[in-house]
């Protein structure tokens, strides 16, 4: 017999885990599946920078924000724009508090342990989902096990296995990847690449291409971004650590040797990171019992820096809206999606605008305009 809950919620990232916990304030239970062995599986990606109109008002929701503030970076907020020649054109110190930086694992750490035990189901991969009538909807895990729901909730990330059952978009390449790496124990083993990039975000662009760097607690976190065709990633054994980083580095030729630095000392193995995006307004029409949040309903490129954000706001309204109306599913998704649209669109049209103006011909240019609108603008 097929274990039945009133709501599932599929994957335990940010977004997922902020509609549990409010779900949870008010009383109402859900159950969270996810992929992951556990919660320590993998590594949960760099720095996040939390805004006050999205992800701090998520947070709120979830009465979590005092916690929160706990485990903020100081120094996260400051920012430097250099040249491929490591000339600084822009230094700018983050005291307004209105994006303060925390790494994403701990803030994670805070949602799961801020839910019941047992709330997550680990090791649960879907494999499919069907619709059974009236709303309701059957999943099948990966093991050949099922459930059933009044109320599925697709929080899968990118590459959504719910999301089919709304909509046939599929995210695209973007036009860049990433080349992931990391400089640990920065301080004592990479004191120079530690003053370059300072105690927060570092961009330093060219034409095409650059790098973006933070740094963390313990290490420093970079992205070595490239236009490349979408199949230039595949074409490299990143099992083979050394030629990686030449492969790489072969794009940042005539780059002041402060820049190369940044993956040609790198610890560990690199990690390829294609960027992919739904088209800018995805929207789908109301289909019953069923809905989206997160990367699942609007995955974008990083460059608006509103992805986790963007989550934990859609988590955190999606549980307003189900309490708002109680017994009555379909008013709250409907609730819920008319202000999900409008919202993702604006923030994946502005995602898609920086990404194209930081790999413009004259970087860091249309950076630095960009910036200079944000100050002109308080």
């Amino acid at each position: 017999m097929n274990t039945h809950h009133p709501i599932a919620i599929v994957g335990a990232g940010l977004g997922g885990l902020a509609l549990a916990r409010v779900l949870h304030v008010n009383g109402v239970e859900a159950a969270v599946y996810d992929l992951e062995s556990s919660p320590s599986a993998r590594a949960q990606g760099g720095m996040l920078d939390i805004h006050e109109d999205s992800g701090q008002v998520a947070l709120r929701v979830a009465g979590l924000h005092e916690e929160f503030r706990a485990i903020v970076h100081p120094g996260g907020e400051d920012t430097r724009v250099l040249d491929e020649h490591a000339a600084v054109h822009m230094e700018e110190s983050g005291q307004s508090g209105g994006r303060p930086e925390v790494e994403r694992g701990r803030l994670r750490d805070l949602l799961l342990h801020a839910l019941p035990e047992g709330t997550v189901r680990w090791d649960a991969k879907v494999a499919g989902a069907r619709p059974l009538g009236g709303g309701r909807h059957e999943v099948t895990l990966a093991g050949g096990s099922a459930f059933t729901t009044d109320l599925l909730v697709g929080a899968d990330g990118a590459w959504s296995r719910i999301r089919p059952l709304v909509s046939d978009a599929v995210p695209v390449y973007s036009g860049v990847s990433f080349v992931e790496a990391n400089l640990l124990d920065p301080d004592a083993r990479h004191p120079r690449s530690a003053a370059l990039i300072g105690d927060g975000m570092l961009f330093a662009l060219g034409g095409g291409k650059g790098f973006l760097a933070h740094r963390e607690p313990d290490s420093l976190h970079v992205y070595a971004a490239l236009r490349v065709p979408e199949d230039w990633l595949s074409s490299i054994d990143f099992t083979d650590t050394d030629a990686a980083k030449a492969r790489a580095l072969e794009h940042f030729a005539g780059w002041d040797e402060s820049l190369r630095a940044l993956i040609a000392d790198a610890d560990g193995a690199l990690i390829p990171r294609p960027i992919h995006a739904l088209p800018v307004g995805h929207r789908w029409d109301r289909v019953p019992g069923v809905t989206l949040l997160g990367d699942a309903a609007h995955v974008m490129s990083p460059f608006a820096g509103e992805g986790a954000n963007l989550a934990m706001l859609d988590g955190a309204e999606l549980g307003e809206a189900i309490v708002a109306h109680p017994g009555d599913v379909e008013a709250a998704l409907a609730a819920y999606e008319r202000a999900l649209f409008p919202r993702s669109e604006v923030s994946a049209a502005d995602s898609a605008a920086n990404l194209d103006l930081c790999f413009r011909a004259d970087a860091p240019q249309g950076l630095l305009d960009q910036f200079a609108v944000y100050q002109q603008a308080g």
